[in-house]
C-alpha cells in the first residue's frame, strides 16, 4: 500500500490560505495467512474451497504425497529416510479413483490462486535428517506429484500444465510435526522452495530472512480463562481442550473459546503493528468441528474490513517485502 499525505487547503481569509498537516499516513494491509496441513480428505477440500471462495481469501495447502498414491504403489516406489520401504505414518488413498479425487482438487485449487506447498510424504519427524535425507523426501514428493494422474489411472485426464506445475509450481515447505534439523533449510533451497512455514514464533511475527530463505512460524496466542499461549493451530487446540480425546459433547464450548481467541489476536495486529496473523489447521475435524467453525466465523469478522488481505503464504511474500522495503528494514 502507497501511502498518502493530504493537503488540504484551509480559507482564513480572502487573501490567505493555510495547510492542514499532513494526515498520519496509511497503514499497510493486515495478512491473514490460513494454511492446512496433509491435504487429504476430499469432502474437505470442497468444504475448504467452499469457505475460501465464501469469505474471498485464499490458502495454502501443505500436501503429504503419500495420499497421491495407494499402499500397493507406497510398497513399489516410496522408501522414507531410515523407515521400511512403503511405511507411511499417515497411510495412503484407498484406491485409484480416490487418487483421482484429490488431484483433481488440488488442480482446481491451484487454478483458484490458492497455494500448494509441501509436507513432504509419509509425515515422519525429520528432526534427525541429513540434508541429503531431505533431499530424498523431497524428490519422492515431487515425484508422486508428476505421476498423480498416472498412478491414479487416468494419464489421459492429466490436465495441460499439470507436470510443469508438479516440477515448479510448489514453492513451500512445512515441516511434519514442525520438527527441523541443520540439514533442512540448504535441501529447501536446493529444490527451488522459496519459503519455509517450519518455525514457531512468542506471537505473531515477520518471517526471519536468515539464509536468503523466509522462514515463517505459526505464532503462540493467549487462549482460555487463563490466556496461556497455544500455538495458533487446530491440533495444539484440540489437545489444549480434551488432551487429544474427541468430545463432541462440549463441542460449542471448544468453538467459542477458539474464536475468541483469533478474534483478540487479530485485533491486537489489525490495532497495532499489522504484523501478519498465521493460523494452520488439518483436514480433520477435531471435536465435533469446532475449529473449522471457530475459522469460518472469523474470516467472517476479519476477511470483509477495511485494509485485511486473506491470503496464502505465496501471495503473502511480495506484500511482506513491500512493506520490509518501506520500512527500511526496521520491522524485519
Amino acid at each position: 500500500m502507497i501511502r498518502k499525505f493530504l493537503t488540504l487547503p484551509v480559507c482564513l481569509f480572502p487573501a490567505l490560505a493555510v495547510a492542514a498537516p499532513p494526515a498520519a499516513p496509511a497503514k499497510d494491509k493486515q495478512l491473514v495467512i490460513v494454511s492446512f496441513d496433509g491435504a487429504h480428505d476430499n469432502a474437505l477440500w470442497d468444504k475448504s474451497l467452499a469457505l475460501a471462495k465464501r469469505h474471498g481469501a485464499h490458502f495454502t495447502y501443505f500436501l503429504s504425497c503419500t495420499f497421491l498414491m495407494t499402499k500397493a504403489d507406497g510398497k513399489a516406489s516410496y522408501k522414507a529416510p531410515g523407515q521400511k520401504r512403503g511405511r507411511s505414518n499417515v497411510g495412503y488413498a484407498q484406491d485409484r479413483h480416490e487418487v483421482a479425487a484429490r488431484a483433481g482438487h488440488i488442480w482446481r485449487a491451484h487454478l483458484d490462486g490458492h497455494d500448494i506447498g509441501s509436507h513432504a510424504c509419509g509425515h515422519f519427524d525429520g528432526k534427525g535428517w541429513s540434508e541429503a535425507d531431505w533431499k530424498q523426501e523431497f524428490s519422492s514428493f515431487r515425484t508422486a506429484l508428476v505421476d498423480a494422474w498416472k498412478r491414479a489411472g487416468r494419464p489421459e485426464a492429466e490436465p495441460e500444465g499439470w507436470a510443469d506445475f508438479a516440477r515448479t509450481g510448489i514453492t513451500g515447505f512445512r515441516a511434519p510435526y514442525l520438527s527441523l534439523s541443520d540439514g533442512l533449510v540448504p535441501a529447501i533451497k536446493a529444490f527451488g522452495f522459496t519459503y519455509d512455514a517450519s518455525l514457531v514464533t512468542k506471537g505473531p511475527a515477520w518471517p526471519r530472512a536468515g539464509d536468503e530463505l523466509p522462514r515463517f512460524g505459526l505464532p503462540l496466542i493467549p487462549e482460555g480463562p487463563s490466556r496461556r499461549p497455544v500455538i495458533g493451530m487446530d491440533y495444539n487446540l484440540f489437545i489444549r481442550h480434551s488432551m487429544g480425546i474427541e468430545n463432541k459433547k462440549d463441542s460449542a464450548r471448544f468453538e467459542e473459546r477458539t474464536l475468541e481467541a483469533f478474534r483478540n489476536a487479530f485485533i491486537r495486529e489489525y490495532d497495532g503493528e499489522r504484523i501478519p496473523l498465521q493460523l494452520g489447521f488439518h483436514f480433520v475435524e477435531m471435536n465435533g468441528g469446532a475449529y473449522w467453525r471457530a475459522l469460518d466465523r472469523f474470516l467472517t469478522e476479519a476477511c470483509g474490513k477495511p485494509d485485511v488481505a486473506c491470503v496464502s503464504y505465496a501471495q503473502a511474500l511480495p506484500l511482506i517485502e513491500r512493506a520490509r522495503k518501506k520500512a527500511d528494514g526496521s520491522a524485519f
